[in-house]
Order: C-alpha cells, then structure tokens, then sequence
C-alpha cells in the first residue's frame, strides 16, 4: 500500500485539518502565521462604494474573515460564515427569515433564548410557534403539513423548521435528513442549531439544513471567555437576508473576541476527542449508581436516540444529563457538593460544568426537577469520575 501523500485542496482536508489551517494569512515573505487583530471602525474608500468594499465596521473587518472563513470549511457551507456578537443575536437573524404571519416548528426542549425569543415574537403577533417533540418524526411531520391546529392556534403549513439535535437539555435526537426533506417539501426554510455537536460531531448542511447556527461562546471558542455566536449557509438569497440582518440590527462582534474565537478553535478536535472519551465513561460509569435514576446520553446503547445517533454523528458529543434519586433537593445537593466540577451555567469549556437546569426561570416543565446537565471538559477523567462519586454520596470506594 502506498503511503505518499496526496496532492490536498480543502475538500480532501479532516476536520481536525481544517480547524488548524483554515483562515491563515497568505504565504508571502515575512508575513503573520496568525491573522491579526485589526481595530478600525471605518476603512478607506473612494467614490461610491464597489460591492465587497468594507466601508464600515458594522459591515465587515479583516479580523472576522479567518474566521468566517474556518467555520464556513467545517460546516461544508459554499459561503463565508457570519459571526455575530452574541449566540443569541444569531437566533434573532435566523428568526427573522420566518415571514410575518408564519408559522416556526421548534423542538420544545431548545436553547431557552431561543425558545424564549420565538415565544416573544409569538406573543407579539409576528408569527406563530408550534413546539413538537424533535425525536418525534411523525409528530414533526404532522406539525410541518399543518396537520392541525398549533399551540397558538394557527393552521397551515410551516414556515421554519428548528431542529436542535441532540437536544438542550434533554439530549433527544432528531431524524435531521427525514425532518429537512418534509421541511422543503413544505416550503420551510430549516434552520439547525449545531452548537451541543459542533461540525466534528454533526454536519446539518450536508443532511439537509438550509442555516445552520452556532453559540460560538461554547465548543468553538471553548474557554468561556467570550460571547459569540455565528451562522453559516450555502444559500445566497438566505445569506444575504442574514448578513443585511447583522448589519441593520448591529449585532456584530468586536474583533479581540473573535480572534480569541479563532484562537479556540485550532484545538476544538483535541478538546472534543478528549471530553467525547470522558462523557462515555462516566455516562456508563453513572448508568450504573444507585443514586442516579436515569441517564441521557446518545451513547449509550440503551439511549432513545443512540441509533439515530449512531447514523448521522462522528461520535456521541460532550454533554450528558443526569437524573438524581431524592428529586430536585438531592440534584441540588450534588451540584453543590462537587470540588472539581463547576456549579455555573454554559457548557463547551475547557472546564467541566454541572447545573441543575430546572433552577433556571423559564425552562420547560417537561424537564425533570432532578435534572443535572453536565458538561464534560478536559480534566482528567478519574478526577471527574471520583468528584461525582462523592458528591452522589458513596464515600467509601470509587470505580
């Protein structure tokens, strides 16, 4: 077998290729490895100004372009990435491509800003939100064809499909190519949040997804550092709609934070293999105490959502769920009680995180009070494993 390399364009890179490469500054004599932090509002230009021109801070800066351009290569988009100041004014510019009167289909377990946004538009009359069960395929075609009445009341085929997959915080996974086709087929635009996967684990473009969106705070940044978010498209008409969104509505990011982002990315590959292994073994490890009544992870085999799981992801993701014997005190309890894990909301650092997600004001009912969201970090994985084993209660041996 030869072992010569081959001749690469971008198409024949890994992933784990792309995030290290992606973006670099041209080769020419003396110039940058990395690409520079450029701090200038505004940009030369004479005349009125040619298609492309920079113009004006708000429009575009030198600093964004690596990385729009490393997310772009990743998620397998035709166009630049956009990246906008925060995950959330990323779901405000995907919202905004449903028309006045429309009719959105979203996964009732989702990001809670994005839930809670689209309830907002709702309640203020710019179009309707019918919630399904995203791991539901035929309750998710029904609610596309307009099979019924939604939640709010209205008929008619949808306008958006949302898919989150797995889901927040509840970890059920979608039929992404299967819900993207009823989608089209129904005249919806499907927007995906890719943020739990990353584009190592899950390519919603190449299952269908018209938009996909990124909080670019979590695994792409991965040191909770900065707030982001990011959208990437191969549609020209969509990205166009999104990049006049950012531009009108100024939700655009400062260049120190997105050349921190960049700077997180070129390890994403290591620091997702690493808590990939880690959430694998404690989700097993968990599965088996007696002071857990359930875990939820897509890896287990046992999970709901492994098999569909299995078929369309590189791997089973960094965050796992946790329902605690003794209800939503006892969840408390351990989250309280842990030494190495982290006690704060977020996920996707470099350090691990644990929270009790009922305490947060407006997450869904449906979501157990027991339930502890983990988010699995780097941190060697018997340290993690013997902190949980503690802090659920049995002290006298750990493994």
């Amino acid at each position: 077998m030869s072992h010569a390399p081959k001749n690469h364009s971008t198409a024949d890179l890994s992933p784990e290729t792309i995030v290290v490469s992606a973006g670099r500054p041209a080769r020419e004599p003396d110039a940058p490895v990395n690409p520079p932090i450029v701090l200038s509002s505004t940009f030369h230009g004479a005349g009125t100004p040619l298609p492309g021109e920079r113009v004006y801070g708000r429009f575009s800066n030198p600093t964004w372009d690596p990385f729009e351009a490393a997310l772009s290569e990743l998620e397998g988009a035709a166009l630049p990435a956009l990246v906008f100041s925060s995950g959330l004014a990323a779901v405000a510019a995907a919202l905004s491509l449903v028309p006045t009167g429309g009719i959105l289909v979203m996964p009732r377990h989702s990001y809670q800003g994005s839930l809670l946004l689209a309830a907002e538009e709702a309640a203020n009359g710019r179009f309707a939100v019918r919630t399904v069960d995203i791991a539901d395929t035929q309750q998710v075609l029904d609610a596309l064809r307009g099979a019924g009445p939604g939640e709010s009341g209205s008929a008619g085929p949808a306008s958006m499909l949302w898919i989150e997959s797995p889901t927040n915080p509840m970890l059920e996974v979608a039929e992404i190519d299967v819900l993207a086709r009823a989608a089209h087929d129904a005249g919806a635009v499907v927007v995906a949040d890719n943020t739990f996967s990353t584009p190592l684990v899950t390519r919603p473009l190449e299952l269908g997804a018209d938009v996909v969106l990124h909080s670019v705070t979590k695994y792409l940044a991965g040191h909770s550092d900065v707030v982001l978010g990011a959208l990437a498209t191969s549609d020209d008409e969509l990205h166009g709609r999104l990049h006049s969104y950012r531009s009108l509505h100024g939700a655009v990011a400062g260049p120190f934070e997105v050349w921190l982002a960049l700077r997180g990315l070129r390890t994403l590959a290591l620091r997702v293999e690493r808590s990939q292994a880690t959430a694998g073994l404690l989700a097993e490890r968990l599965a088996a105490h007696p002071s857990v009544e359930a875990v939820r992870y897509p890896g287990l085999p046992g999970d709901a959502g492994h098999a569909r799981a299995a078929q369309q992801m590189n791997g089973f993701g960094s965050i796992l769920c946790i329902e605690v014997a003794g209800g939503a005190l006892a969840a408390e309890a351990v989250a309280n009680s842990v030494r190495l894990w982290l006690p704060a909301t977020s996920l996707g650092g470099v350090e691990s995180l644990i929270e009790r997600r009922r305490r947060q004001p407006g997450e869904p009912k449906s979501v157990p009070e027991n339930l502890l969201r983990l988010s699995v970090g780097i941190e060697n994985a018997e340290d993690l494993w013997a902190d949980l084993f503690q802090a659920l209660g049995n002290r006298d041996t750990v493994g």
